[in-house]
Parts: structure tokens; sequence; C-alpha cells
């Protein structure tokens, strides 16, 4: 089995974000990126495949050289290889035609992207990507199991989960249940080691154009400061919850 982990490049959330050219462009500068934790749920759960049915498990992301820590970080995990798509990501439909043209150069079973990345929060990447390739499609899944070209899966709604089956190839779009932070690799040494010696393909970027821009980039609206009301004073709270915080 041949298993694809779309892997996102994104900012640590304990950086502190700013913007420039008149908050149109995201300022990158002493900003620490990781492995967008959907995606990294999803190389968990690709790596238990490929220790349990010797699957080979391939790691791509559409990002320029400053990505590559990222890829060789997947590759420490376990990833057999890793692919990087020279361009950088304008918007979510870009880099999910950019997967589904790798695909269809190189067929995979099982494609597992996060739901979406912590940036922007889109959820639209595996969804574009299996329509581009009328792939099967399940999100939010929280569990996965694949025997003999059949999956089955747990995915979360309301309320509750509902256990599908599909048949392979598939697109999944990975979050926490699939595998628990706890279950995470950490590379270790040797691992690391073993990246060094991986396959690190840099391929060129297909045509295609975005669908969408950024106008500008807003900041959240600084927290106002605290009113403190005396605990006997419920008058006061009453109007205050009523008519300022508007909760009552």
């Amino acid at each position: 089995m041949k298993i694809l982990v779309c892997i996102s490049n994104v900012p640590d959330t304990t950086s502190k974000i700013n913007f420039v050219e008149s908050d149109t462009k995201f300022d990158t500068q002493g900003v620490q990126f990781i492995i967008n934790p959907n995606d990294e749920f999803g190389l968990t759960r690709a790596i238990w495949l490929q220790q349990k049915q010797q699957a080979e498990v391939t790691v791509l992301t559409v990002g320029d050289v400053s990505c590559e820590p990222i890829l060789r970080k997947c590759l420490a995990i376990g990833a057999d290889k890793a692919i990087r798509v020279d361009a950088v990501p304008s918007d979510g439909f870009f880099v999910a035609k950019q997967i589904a043209s790798v695909c269809e150069k190189e067929s995979f079973d099982l494609i597992i992207a996060g739901r979406e990345s912590i940036d922007h929060n889109g959820a639209m990447v595996p969804g574009l990507v299996a329509g581009m390739l009328d792939y099967e499609y399940i999100t939010n899944c929280i569990s996965l199991e694949v025997e003999n070209n059949q999956a089955t899966a747990a995915r979360e709604i309301d309320g509750g989960k509902e256990i599908v089956t599909s048949g392979l190839p598939l697109v999944i779009g990975a979050q926490k249940g699939l595998v628990e932070e706890s279950d995470l690799i950490i590379p270790n040494m040797r691992g690391i080691m073993q990246a060094r010696k991986k396959p690190l393909e840099v391929i060129a970027s297909t045509d295609a154009v975005a669908s969408s821009k950024v106008t500008s980039f807003e900041k959240p609206a600084p927290k106002g400061a605290v009113k403190l009301v005396d605990a006997e004073d419920i008058d006061s709270l009453i109007d205050l919850l009523h008519n300022e915080a508007k909760v009552i």
C-alpha cells in the first residue's frame, strides 16, 4: 500500500504574529514553523500502517526551500521519502492542484491530509484533492483501519461519531483522535541520522491559478479593561451584563 501524507508548514501557536506591507503580507521574521498538528496526527497513523502492513509512506508539501526542515523531521519520524513542490502556496485551490498533479503521475492508495491547517483554517485542501482525483473522501476522521483494500473509519459528527467503510483509493481529513497527542512520534537520533539519507525530491509546480487572494489581514481587537463590581452591588452587575456584555 502506498500512502501520501500532505504536510503544511505552519507558525507555532506561541509565535507573535505581525503583518507587513500595509497588512497585506504575513511577517515571517522571528516566527518558528512546525508541522500542522492535524497533519502530524495523520503522519503518525500512516507510520503505524507502515509498521503493521509494510506500507510505503511519502510526505509532500507545497512551499519554498524554507519548508525542507519540516520535511526532514517527517523523514526522521519514519516517512520513506519526501516531495517538495517548489511553489509559494497562494490558496487552498492552488495547493490542491499541485497535490493532485503529483498523484496523477504517481498513484497512491491512501492520501492523508489534516482536515484543516491551524493558520488559515480553510478546511479546503483534502476535499478539493478528492474531487480533482475522483477519490472517495472521509473528513473529521478519528480512527482508521485498512485491510484488504477496504478502509473502515470513524468520523466525528455532532453528538457522536459515524462509522463508515470505503474502498481505495481514499482521501481522509485527519484530526486529533486519529491518534492522540501522547502517540505522536518524537524523532530519535537514529531517525534523524537516517533522515539525512532518505530522498527529498524537489519538483516544479504545475500551472494553476489561485482562485482567491488575500486583501488584508487584521488582528483581533485588544481586550477591553476589566470592570470590577462589588459583590454586594447586584444591580450594577445585572446592568453591565444586560447593556454592555449583552448576555442577558
